[in-house]
């Protein structure tokens, strides 16, 4: 079994940056402030991930009623990635090919509760992607655009760059359980995550596994 040295650049998270906004927000007054919708307890997403020319594919599974994330990741021409995450703070990400590559780590949070948003900065206004948008900021971290009318999420940007854009999003979509199962060379003595998961580094956990301080 072979070790998996570098396991998620984007981990669901879904990535936001702090020099992001080239035209002007349509600011409102600070009464009345619409507030980003919660996720839905259930949903499928694919997403397209940039990060200064990196590009990925991921179909976004959550399932915050069973206490799970699932962040099925295809580099482009490169390796698919599975990046399996539980409410108990336990992360697999391993692959399916004969390499058999599998490594774990534990955090001390679990997955994004659906209100994760909760206190996020309202700035207004923006187009993205052909959609007109709400854009909240939350901790300096992450840019979340929301279609208006739908309040679908269209686009997130973390403050390293990396950005999200929302190709599908359906509400109510679940995984069958038997995908949830990791392999069974994922368990006994297999190494940790090469990169460092904590609290204080939610940018590798939230650009795919959906996590970290945001979750707090």
């Amino acid at each position: 079994m072979a070790s998996l040295t570098r396991p998620i650049s984007i981990s669901i998270s879904v990535l936001l940056i702090f020099f992001f906004f080239f035209s002007p927000l349509i600011k409102s007054s600070g009464e009345g402030d619409p507030t980003p919708a919660p996720w839905p307890h259930q949903f499928h997403a694919i997403l397209f991930m940039n990060y200064s020319g990196t590009l990925q594919k991921i179909d976004l599974w959550y399932d915050w009623t069973n206490g799970r994330n699932f962040n099925i990741i295809q580099h482009q021409l490169g390796k698919l990635m599975y990046d399996l995450e539980w409410n108990n703070g336990t992360s697999f990400f391993y692959t399916l090919d004969s390499n058999k590559e599998c490594s774990t780590a534990h955090v001390e949070v679990g997955i994004l509760r659906p209100n994760w948003l909760d206190g996020a900065n309202y700035l207004g206004q923006r187009h993205m992607d052909g959609f007109l948008c709400n854009v909240w900021e939350k901790a300096d971290f992450i840019w979340y655009y929301e279609d208006v009318i739908t309040k679908r999420p269209v686009h997130w940007v973390f403050y390293t760059g990396r950005e999200a854009h929302v190709m599908t999003f359906e509400v109510g979509a679940a995984l069958a359980d038997a995908k949830w199962q990791a392999p069974g060379y994922c368990f006994g003595n297999i190494p940790k995550a090469a990169y460092p998961i904590s609290g204080t580094s939610p940018e590798n956990l939230l650009d795919g596994v959906l996590r970290g301080s945001l979750a707090l």
